[in-house]
């Protein structure tokens, strides 16, 4: 069947692959050049949080712990009055923000609320405020709501599980076709299985540049700006995504003839090189490219999605189609080659796994006591789980089982494949969280991080309680409508106790970030289950009051 393809259209294809290969270069030339950075947190400021100064300053100058990129009028000076303060675009220099204000303004409390961009595409966002002449109740940022919504944020975490899931589609088929498909058979099949692949990597990664608007600058689903976008396409992130989409417009076209029949090793080693390009991006979009050593994190992290696309992709391939069609002879022939290549890609799996784990977490203390960390710990009991199901196939596959009983070898595979899908959506996951050397750094090896969603007739409140540990905590409240859209919160009124110690009711003063999200600082001076009565009014006469046990470790 690939003889029936024509010279002039297997060079056309060829053209268009080189086309699509011009496109994804370019984009790469246009990346701009950032240093490594993960997470970036504010480590100092000047004026510092709470400070009383006798005149105002000309300018607030915020120093991250690592570099840092624009969110268009995410950084805001708000005056006693609540005018804008700041005047002028802040100049970013690497990890160090300054932004102008007016030295003249008026004696009271000024607000500072940010919003920048980490190395690793993920917003970091906060506030504080500092005083001239006297402190004066703080003013609220009425400006656009600055978080992104939780629509949002999940659909960001869909759009990354679809994108895994199509590599799995993708490669898959595409190895199996290429080295171990039966003539005899039809290749229809694994054939569409490999376009829906392709189209839903295509899928994911236009999902991952539009989402990325709202998700970095706050906002629904819809709420994308040209500006918003362009700065999206005009950073690291962007570029990258169209360095994926122009290597899948490439690989498109030479996908055809492969899947078509044999395909000729010219195209298939243009594939292989494609598809090494193509998982590169991964990486270089996420954690892996701001680690401390992103070189060998981003080779690591492909090692590992590559071999994770083989392995799933192969199984699949298995499961659905050769462990059903193929006969004793060929699978006789099929199964000792998957076998070895399973081993090898299951190696490779482990290896990159383990490296990036150093790295990533840096400490035993960050594997237990951090978010990442626990994810992590799931995700390798999950994976040993697996490998015992596969130690069991590779013993039927050994003892020649697989050709005389395939039903059997099916199932086991079905059981591998299915707890793999529960491994990648706890990737999804992963990939969204922050490192767990980054978490360790900021709150502390032994922080904690508390955050639940309290639902009420009238709204819902998010609470954020940070690092969750005896002494210094900040707690930040989040409101929402049905609709899970912002809502404005005339007056907010919050609480700690903890009975069990006998210590009543604490106030916590709270200050307003937005109309719909307040901030507050409490010192918690013991362990235990803290009760927070939290009460938005929202109203004259409409009020809310929601309660949530916090654990203090």
């Amino acid at each position: 069947m690939a003889g029936m393809i024509s010279a002039p259209r297997r060079w056309f294809g060829r053209l268009v692959a080189a086309a699509g290969l011009l496109v994804a270069v370019v984009a790469l030339l246009i990346a701009p050049a950032t240093p490594a950075s993960a997470h970036a947190v504010l480590s100092s400021s000047s004026p510092v949080a709470s400070a009383v100064l006798p005149t105002g300053p000309s300018e607030v100058v915020l120093t991250f712990s690592e570099s840092v990129q624009k969110v268009p009028d995410k950084i805001r000076v708000i005056a006693p009055d609540g005018s804008r303060a700041d005047r002028g675009d802040p100049d970013f220099q690497g990890a160090v923000v300054k932004i102008p204000v007016d030295p003249a303004g008026e004696r009271g409390t000024y607000l500072v609320s940010y919003r920048v961009i980490s190395a690793d595409s993920h917003p970091v966002s906060g506030a504080f405020t500092y005083s001239v002449g006297a402190p004066s109740p703080p003013p609220q940022d009425t400006g656009d709501n600055s978080r992104a919504n939780p629509v949002v944020e999940t659909a960001v975490k869909v759009a990354k599980f679809l994108g895994y899931a199509g590599l799995v589609l993708l490669i898959g088929p595409a190895l199996v076709l290429a080295a171990l498909w039966p003539r005899r058979l039809s290749r229809r099949g694994p054939a569409r299985l490999a376009w829906a692949g392709l189209g839903l990597v295509a899928l994911s990664t236009l999902a991952d540049l539009w989402l990325q608007v709202p998700y970095t600058a706050g906002g629904g689903l819809f709420e994308v700006s040209g500006e918003g976008f362009g700065t999206v396409l005009g950073s690291t992130f962007g570029a990258v995504h169209l360095v994926r989409l122009g290597l899948l417009a490439a690989a498109a076209f030479l996908l055809r003839p492969l899947l078509a029949g044999p395909a000729g090793r010219a195209d298939g080693i243009i594939l292989a090189v494609l598809g090494v390009a193509g998982l590169l991006t991964w990486p270089l979009s996420g954690h892996p490219a701001a680690s401390p050593a992103p070189a060998v994190s981003v080779v690591v992290d492909t090692v590992h999605l590559g071999s994770m696309a083989v392995w799933l992709g192969g199984l699949l391939m298995l499961a659905v189609f050769l462990l059903r069609r193929g006969d004793e002879r060929e699978l006789g022939a099929i199964m000792p080659i998957w076998s070895r290549w399973a081993a090898l890609a299951v190696s490779a799996l482990l290896l990159a796994g383990v490296v990036q784990g150093l790295i990533e977490v840096a400490t035993p203390s960050a594997l237990v006591n951090t978010t990442y960390g626990q994810l992590l710990l799931v995700k390798i009991g999950l994976f040993a789980l697996v490998m015992g199901v596969a130690a069991y196939s590779r013993q039927m596959v050994r003892r020649r089982i697989a050709e005389q009983r395939p039903g059997s070898v099916r199932r086991a595979v079905w059981v591998e494949l299915a707890i793999t899908v529960v491994v990648l959506g706890v990737t999804t996951v992963l990939v969204q969280s922050p490192p767990a050397r980054t978490a360790a750094e900021t709150a502390g090896v032994e922080a904690g991080y508390f955050s639940s969603t309290l639902t009420s007739s009238l709204l819902d409140i998010q609470v954020e309680v940070d690092p969750a540990a005896p002494g210094n905590n900040s707690l930040h409240l989040y409101a929402y409508d049905k609709n899970s859209r912002p809502q404005p919160v005339v007056e907010w009124k919050a609480t700690a106790a903890l009975p069990s110690a006998g210590i009543e009711p604490i106030d916590i003063p709270l200050l307003p970030l937005s109309d719909s999200h307040a901030t507050g600082e409490i010192n918690l001076p013991a362990s235990g289950d803290w009760q927070l009565k939290l009460t938005a009014r929202t109203s004259d006469i409409d009020q809310a009051t929601v309660t949530a046990t916090v654990p203090i470790r």
